[in-house]
């Protein structure tokens, strides 16, 4: 049980309103940071296309579409930015529940989380370039020309399907911290890992080519391996 004093419900949505509203300002500050920045994040987000199509170029068929992209950017730029501050928010949340000996594995946790959603978004950054040089070749004679408001609605759904995926390896190994899995269980449950790792990147995969998903799986696995022996030797479970 929590070593704190237990609350009524309405001083608990009272106080997830506020970390809401504490959230919501730490993204809008992010976003206007993003905002002024937009043109080197515009050269940043549009390098693996110049990458992956030299000869090629972006195009906007519609009045409101060069704002669209300028929102995109803002909002994706300002959830990026305020990430620690959401991980931050929500630990103060859920921290009244947890007994002490759960509160020491918070802060590693929240770490843990913000460093893996980062690392994922650079992955994808990194691997971004190399699936649309396969996605664009696939009919040599067809322009690549494509419309600014698609290339970015790809490509942010890209960079955020592999930071959202690369933050599940923390919740394995808090459920081992919990008891509810042990590593006896992971290692037995090996090939079940690689079935759910594969369908699971298939599901978040904006373009649902093989080449994507395998960029995506691999790492994913890796990380299962080794949450795995973490769970092993440091949990001792």
């Amino acid at each position: 049980m929590s070593d704190a004093e237990p609350q009524s419900i309405l001083t608990h949505l009272d106080e997830l309103r506020w970390r809401i509203v504490k959230m919501a300002i730490a993204i809008l500050v992010g976003a206007i940071v993003a905002f002024v920045f937009s043109d080197q994040l515009r050269n940043i987000l549009e390098a693996p296309f110049e990458t992956a199509a030299p000869e090629s170029s972006l195009q906007s068929l519609a009045a409101t579409e060069q704002w669209g992209v300028l929102m995109r950017i803002g909002l994706f730029g300002g959830v990026i930015l305020a990430s620690p501050v959401i991980l931050f928010q929500l630990w103060g949340f859920v921290n009244p529940a947890l007994t002490s000996r759960e509160r020491k594995w918070a802060i590693p946790v929240v770490m843990a989380l913000a460093i893996l959603f980062v690392g994922g978004v650079l992955f994808g950054y990194w691997a971004l370039p190399r699936g649309l040089a396969f996605l664009l070749d696939i009919f040599p004679d067809v322009d690549n020309n494509l419309r600014v408001g698609d290339y970015y609605s790809f490509t942010l759904r890209f960079l955020l399907a592999f930071g959202l995926a690369f933050l599940y390896p923390v919740f394995l190994f808090a459920a081992a911290a919990a008891g509810v899995v042990t590593s006896q269980q992971l290692g037995r449950g090996r090939r079940w890992a690689v079935l759910i790792v594969v369908t699971g990147a298939a599901l978040i995969t904006p373009s649902g080519d093989a080449f994507t998903l395998m960029l995506l799986s691999v790492p994913l696995y890796l990380m299962y391996e080794i949450t795995y022996w973490l769970v092993r030797f440091v949990l001792k479970k």
